[in-house]
This record gives structure tokens, C-alpha cells and sequence, in this order.
């Protein structure tokens, strides 16, 4: 018979696996919060629908703008510049 994980278990396995990631953004990276604020401030950013790290090493950053047009950024980890 097998048994459940207890709560706490699988609470603690949980919070492991974003440690299980092939590549964390490097130690001298800007906080997100300070890239996020960067797209805001040089655009007409009406929400964020998603943002996501890829194992490449860039932050993959998808937004709408006040006229509903969808853009997809990939920002540098160190400088929130666009990579190409």
C-alpha cells in the first residue's frame, strides 16, 4: 500500500524544485523588480502577462501595450538591456 506524503513533505519538495533549475541568474544580476520597472519607464506597458527565466541566461519578459499589441523581450540579466 502506498501512502501519501505528508503535508510537510511535500510542502519542503515543493520549495526545492526552482533550486532544481539548470541555470539561476548570475550573482551580479539586477533584482527583477529593477529590470520590470526599466520596461515600464521607457514604454506604454498596459500589463505584464508573463515573465519566465531561460536556462540561455536571459529573462524572457512578454507584455501588452495600451492598444492591446502583444511584445516579447528578452532582457539581460546584469544590464535589463534587450538582447537580440
Amino acid at each position: 500500500m502506498r501512502r501519501a506524503l505528508p503535508l510537510s513533505a511535500a510542502l519542503a519538495l515543493s520549495l526545492a524544485l526552482p533550486a532544481l533549475a539548470d541555470v539561476a541568474p548570475p550573482a551580479d544580476a539586477l533584482p527583477l523588480s529593477e529590470i520590470l520597472a526599466q520596461v515600464e519607464a521607457s514604454g506604454d506597458v498596459a500589463y505584464f502577462e508573463e515573465v519566465e527565466w531561460d536556462d540561455d541566461g536571459y529573462w524572457e519578459v512578454e507584455y501588452r501595450r495600451a492598444d492591446g499589441a502583444k511584445v516579447e523581450l528578452k532582457l539581460d540579466p546584469v544590464t535589463g538591456e534587450t538582447r537580440r
